[in-house]
């Protein structure tokens, strides 16, 4: 019962379901996601820490920089793609994602 309260926890902000829409379809650095927050750094740690301590995101270190990921394999993070397919506010944050990792893999 632990793990769906860090859960509910983690989905409560705006903030971090947006992080969430961010991720949706590929995977970004801190600096990449503090780009569309007005938050300090600090903060956007303590956000990225939550949602990890709550199993939607993953972090791996690559080079001097970490990337964060959704686990897809989380179906807290499917239905919550469901529903950010479904609400206004995060259809173009989740469109902005897909042309993001178009970018990725077109300069790869």
């Amino acid at each position: 019962m632990k793990n769906v309260s860090k859960v509910f926890d983690a989905l409560s902000s705006d903030i971090r379901r947006k992080i969430l829409a961010y991720l949706s379809a590929t995977d970004m650095t801190a600096g990449e996601i503090a780009d569309y927050f007005h938050i300090s750094k600090p903060s956007l740690s303590k956000h990225l820490s939550i949602l990890e301590n709550a199993g939607l995101v993953e972090s791996e270190k690559k080079g001097q920089f970490v990337h964060y990921s959704l686990v897809e394999e989380n179906l807290t993070n499917v239905l919550n793609g469901y529903l950010q397919d479904v609400c206004p506010v995060a259809r173009p944050i989740k469109k902005d994602s897909r042309e993001k990792a178009k970018g990725k893999k077109s300069s790869s």
